[in-house]
């Protein structure tokens, strides 16, 4: 049996407080978001979610009603290009929303997937519930609603109601960032991996993330929409006096641009947040830095990879 389904995102400012949602019939639908999201990721991780979702029955078919030609376009015609580009376009710039598009690209692999478009706002029933969804969800980020108050539905209804065991363990950050839909391409599926690790046991691909991370705040790196992007709302930055610094001055002292990071050791703080430190041979001064990264459940779905804390000191 084929199952069909309609995607939607919507964002409050664009970018601004964000939902996603996808939705079959009024017992089989969910949604989330993130306080910071644009429209585009929230239509992207509609699909993705969706798969996820029915992973469980990837011998069905599966079609998708999407009102953005973006999502239909990367997933049937763009994506392929992308990927042997290693996920750069055609200018040479880095593909928007790429940890989104690889984890689509790993989660349609596989599974008869079609897209159908439909044009939005013009009163398709299964459009419309999904871009309802979508929308309350973000206005749910924006008015600052309670977790568990927040509308996100009941699931897949083959799902509904599977939760977390009494007894089961939550997965701490490495073990989390090592399942098969966060592995790089080529890794999803392997039960096993020979990948090598830094002395501390820490697996090179998560130390080669983290250091990513930290080169787009220090202004090294060409991440879509520079280092602001990658700031925590609720950032605290101490600078080498020892200061708290203000937030409009949080890149001043963040950035050391041409500055590479060494001696850099990641150790996982919880399933979401991880502690990394390293040193920086800067023109005039030797510094050790210290960041708390830190990825926050937006119910359902979790949000980007945001710096918490940050922390610069002079070595002497």
């Amino acid at each position: 049996m084929t199952i069909i389904a309609s995607a939607d995102g919507s964002a409050l400012g664009n970018p601004g407080p964000a939902g996603w949602a996808w939705y079959i019939d009024p017992t089989s639908w969910r949604a989330g978001g993130w306080a910071h999201g644009t429209n585009n990721m929230g239509e992207l991780t509609a699909v993705l979610d969706l798969l996820r979702s029915t992973r469980h029955r990837a011998d069905e078919p599966l079609r998708v009603l999407c009102d953005s030609q973006y999502v239909i376009n990367s997933v049937t015609k763009w994506m392929p290009g992308w990927k042997k580009k290693g996920w750069k376009k055609r200018d040479g710039k880095p593909v928007l929303n790429v940890e989104i598009m690889k984890a689509l690209d790993r989660e349609l692999s596989g599974r008869d997937v079609s897209f159908e478009w439909v044009k939005g706002h013009a009163g398709h029933e299964l459009n419309e519930a999904a871009d309802e969804r979508a929308r309350a969800m973000a206005t749910a980020y924006q008015s600052g609603t309670a977790p568990e108050d927040m509308p996100a539905g009941p699931g897949f209804r083959d799902d509904a109601g599977r939760g977390i065991e009494a007894g089961d363990v939550e997965p701490d950050l490495f073990s989390a960032w090592a399942s098969p839909e966060d592995l790089p391409a080529g890794h999803a599926g392997s039960t096993e991996s020979t990948e090598s690790t830094d002395s501390n046991g820490t697996p090179e691909h998560l130390i080669s993330d983290a250091a990513s991370r930290e080169a787009t705040v220090l202004g090294r790196g060409n991440a879509p929409g520079g280092p602001g992007e990658s700031l925590h709302p609720d950032l605290v930055c101490v600078d080498r006096r020892g200061a708290t610094t203000a937030p409009e001055s949080v890149l001043s002292i963040v950035e050391a641009a041409g500055c590479e990071p060494r001696e850099l050791r990641v150790t996982a703080l919880g399933a979401h947040a991880y502690h990394v430190s390293y040193r920086l041979e800067e023109t005039s001064v030797v510094t050790r830095r210290s960041s708390v990264w830190v990825r926050e459940d937006q119910h359902h779905d979790m949000g980007p990879w945001l710096l918490r804390y940050h922390q610069v000191t002079a070595e002497v």
